[in-house]
């Protein structure tokens, strides 16, 4: 695809939504943390539904290691994989306080060292908390990337590649917001809404 198709993309996306954000709620880092790291082969929706009362009484990994893992699957367990995400969270907590002080680090490395913390949980704690320019490819944006020609990489890591490549500073912050709220509400899998989309001209699926 073209730069200037690119950018006209990111343009409609933007005006459409100026200052997107994650529809996770959260109180702070170490809660979006613990958000989506529950996230995982879930929806939004049902997180928060669980975390709405566990995030009244749990905002920090010395809360959540009092808390204890029997006591947290009973807030998560509407969630799939609840068992190995309460291990998880359990043990991100310790980890945090043991070697970080508590506090919910930045870097990918630190991040990734974590407990249940893959690549992607990472990229969207530093996009959100820490305002950096990343790409957390989920399925709705590795399914539009395809779909509109952006990306046509075989693995998530790969369109996260791609995407960084031709994504340009000016809309690096919010881009994988835009393209995950475009794959969930507009470019569906099943029956994407062609008609009501603003970058349809643009699709090269519509080509």
């Amino acid at each position: 695809m073209k730069n200037t198709n690119i950018s006209e993309i990111y343009k409609r996306l933007q005006s459409q939504n100026p200052n997107p954000a994650s529809e996770l709620d959260y109180v702070n880092a170490y809660t979006l943390l613990v958000a989506v790291v529950l996230s995982a082969q879930a929806t939004d929706k049902s997180v928060n539904i669980a975390t709405e009362p566990l995030f009244k009484i749990v905002t920090t990994p010395e809360q959540m290691v009092a808390l204890g893992e029997e006591n947290l699957i009973s807030y998560i367990k509407s969630i799939g994989l609840y068992k190995n995400k309460a291990k998880h969270v359990i043990a991100l907590s310790e980890k945090l306080i043991a070697d970080f002080n508590s506090e919910v680090p930045s870097s990918r490395e630190d991040l990734m060292s974590l407990p249940g913390v893959g690549q992607k949980t990472a990229n969207v704690v530093q996009n959100v908390i820490f305002k950096m320019p990343t790409m957390p490819v989920d399925t709705h944006i590795f399914r539009v990337s395809h779909r509109i020609g952006l990306s046509d990489g075989a693995t998530p890591n790969k369109v996260e590649e791609e995407l960084l490549k031709i994504t340009s500073e000016e809309f690096g912050i919010n881009a994988h917001h835009w393209l995950l709220l475009h794959g969930r509400y507009v470019c569906t899998a099943k029956n994407p809404k062609c008609d009501s989309c603003i970058i349809s001209d643009l699709c090269a699926h519509n080509l």
